[in-house]
């Protein structure tokens, strides 16, 4: 499992050192969670319960102005937990659960090294902030060398 973490881990540290180095990203990044539903609508508008709706859904990916349920590529986190040999299988159920549990601690440790970058008095992340996260706080205990 932590070599699965692991590996989310150093897609997304990659992502955050060619896309993701501005403050702007990583803070659209953490606020982007705390300010988009998961869902757009009720539970019945999802559905399609509405009367007149007759239960169609909107053509494409998903309906204008709508999140999608997971910001990660659930094809390439399928492929990086298939590449465990103790996984032979991945349901869709089990790949989504593990890219919105990723989600929300690339979200926590980004707030993490923001505080430390806000200490400092700056706005840009850099790797001593991910680093001093990494440190401080026991439940980032695995994640120690991984920068290196």
């Amino acid at each position: 499992m932590f070599s699965g973490l692991r590996s989310l881990w150093t897609m997304w540290l990659s992502c955050w050192k060619t896309q993701l180095g501005k403050s702007a990203a990583v803070a659209a990044l953490v606020s982007s969670t705390e300010q988009e539903p998961d869902r757009c609508g009720s539970e019945e508008e999802n559905r399609g319960v509405e009367a007149g709706d007759g239960g169609q859904q909107p053509a494409g990916p998903a309906a204008p102005g709508c999140s999608r349920l997971s910001k990660l590529p659930l094809a390439r986190i399928k492929a990086l937990m298939k590449s465990d040999p103790d996984v032979s299988l991945a349901s869709q159920e089990s790949v989504f659960i593990i890219a919105k549990a990723t989600e929300l601690f690339v979200e926590m440790i980004a707030k993490d090294a923001l505080v430390y970058a806000q200490q400092g008095k700056r706005k840009t992340l850099q790797r001593k902030d991910l680093d001093n996260a990494i440190e401080a706080i026991d439940e980032f205990a695995f994640l120690e060398g991984t920068l290196d």
